[in-house]
């Protein structure tokens, strides 16, 4: 038996992160991981995948808009396999950086499947197929999450398929159903439809990421419907059947029943906990009905000594979320200075064309809880760096107390607006208002513009528009 401070259950971007952050508070530590270093986001999520819409962003641009930019190429070839490697070889690269820290930090890492049999003491089933057994002070549960599917409808891996499947797939089909319009569902439209794919998305609520403000789905709705995208929106999947052809799938719409046939149907609509397994219920840690772990603000679960962090937990299914729960778990379990983390401001992103970021309250919720509420927009089309790229759908817009000018909230649509967010979640969390944001002066000409004229537009003082 191997004795540590700290055990950590598996290695995704909450599992890594805390071990590495426990073993720099003078914690010995291991981690336990039972696939991969860097979990589903290193190795066939959040990295590969953007490493794909980059690859889809330049054949979009050649295959469809080449003469606005002054591009004549003759007999234009697309080779996904290449993208696809590119990808794996991106994930690669960071998943071998993971050991390189795990080495650095002196992090024992053991590739294996844990299990609780006591509230200090963790058994592993190595690869090999022996059981080491370790004993721990603390142990930080961070095993994520996995994809579910429609009720009644069978994944084969070959033609009813989710997101590992098709991440991992060196070949495109010619025509592709996508239930659900959430992150993943309208990331790999994006991708297929930039390959010439026929792509059909089909979205049970009323708007494409149906979690964000109403008008960032119907931005992303309009804009996809422009690149030839199928969306059916309002729109429930009753069946799927699979054959030799491919996949027919069976809707119901306000107009009626539908079917679509397709060469592959990939299933995006949700997660469920990595909860079952662990001995959990053994040692008398409480989950939710839906099999979440519960936990407090501290990370703590019921039980002394056993920690949760990330998808697991259900908070927020974010990686740097997960990332940030680590830090916390750990600086709590080392009993140094630490924060309390606000899930309702955490940065959202989603990587489809256009590109959409937002945090914090709409209006409509800001509303609801009481705020008088001032909504500042602006839009891409007219700011000058957006022209200049050619990328100009969509818009900023922010959401502040109208009395105070706190900053309650944003949602984007638009080129990069990931990379804007940062501004807006700093001046939230260090309580500026849109007056600081508006006056800070911004660089000309840049797509952070859009924030402060956003910001002035929200006091009434808005300049170009």
């Amino acid at each position: 038996m191997k004795e540590y401070d700290v055990v950590v259950i598996g290695a995704g971007p909450g599992g890594y992160v805390a071990a590495i952050r426990s073993a720099q508070l003078g914690k010995k530590t291991a981690i336990v991981e039972k696939r991969f270093l860097g979990g589903v986001c290193l190795n066939i999520g959040c990295i590969p995948s953007k490493a794909l819409l980059k690859n889809a962003d330049v054949a979009h641009t050649l295959r469809e808009r080449g003469e606005e930019f002054g591009f004549k190429v003759e007999g234009l070839e697309l080779d996904y396999s290449v993208a696809h490697q590119r990808s794996r070889k991106t994930s690669e690269r960071l998943v071998r950086g993971i050991g390189f820290l795990m080495k650095k930090n002196k992090i024992d890492v053991l590739m294996g499947a844990a299990k609780l049999t006591a509230k200090d003491t963790v058994a592993v089933t190595l690869e090999e197929g022996e059981t080491e057994t370790l004993k721990a002070k603390d142990i930080i549960i961070a095993t994520g999450a996995h994809p579910f599917t429609v009720p009644g409808v069978e994944l084969d891996g070959e033609k009813v398929i989710d997101y590992e499947t098709a991440i991992l797939r060196e070949t495109l089909p010619e025509s592709a159903v996508i239930i659900g319009g959430g992150a993943i569902g309208v990331e790999f439209a994006t991708i297929w439809n930039a390959y010439g794919v026929e792509v059909t998305i089909i979205e049970m609520l009323d708007t494409l990421l149906p979690l964000e403000d109403e008008a960032v789905g119907k931005e992303i709705e309009k804009a996809y419907k422009k690149r030839g995208i199928n969306v059916m929106t309002g729109s429930k999947v009753k069946g799927v059947k699979a054959g030799k052809g491919g996949t027919t799938v069976t809707v119901e719409t306000k107009d009626g029943e539908q079917t679509i046939e397709a060469d592959l149907t990939l299933v995006a609509i949700g997660f469920k906990p990595n909860s079952q397994g662990l001995g959990l219920e053994a040692v008398g840690v409480k989950l939710s009905d839906r099999g979440h772990i519960e936990i407090d603000e501290r990370m703590a679960t019921n039980v002394k000594g056993i920690w949760a962090i990330g998808d697991v937990t259900g908070k927020l299914l974010l990686a740097h979320v997960a990332s940030a729960m680590g830090i916390v778990a750990a600086e709590n379990i080392a009993g140094v200075e630490t924060v309390t983390l606000d899930y309702d401001m955490m940065p959202r992103a989603t990587y489809c064309h256009p590109q959409t970021a937002s945090f914090g309250y709409t209006a409509a919720q800001a509303k609801e809880k009481g705020y008088d509420v001032s909504v500042g927009e602006f839009p891409f089309q007219a700011n000058g760096k957006a022209l200049g790229l050619g990328d100009y759908a969509g818009f900023v817009k922010i959401v502040s107390d109208k009395q105070y000018g706190e900053i309650l909230g944003a949602q984007m649509v638009g080129p990069d607006v990931s990379e804007l967010l940062p501004e807006l979640t700093l001046a939230q969390r260090f309580e500026l208002t849109t007056h600081e944001v508006a006056r800070n002066v911004h660089a000309h000409p840049t797509l952070s513009e859009a924030i402060m004229e956003a910001a002035e537009a929200a006091q009434g003082e808005a300049i170009h528009i």
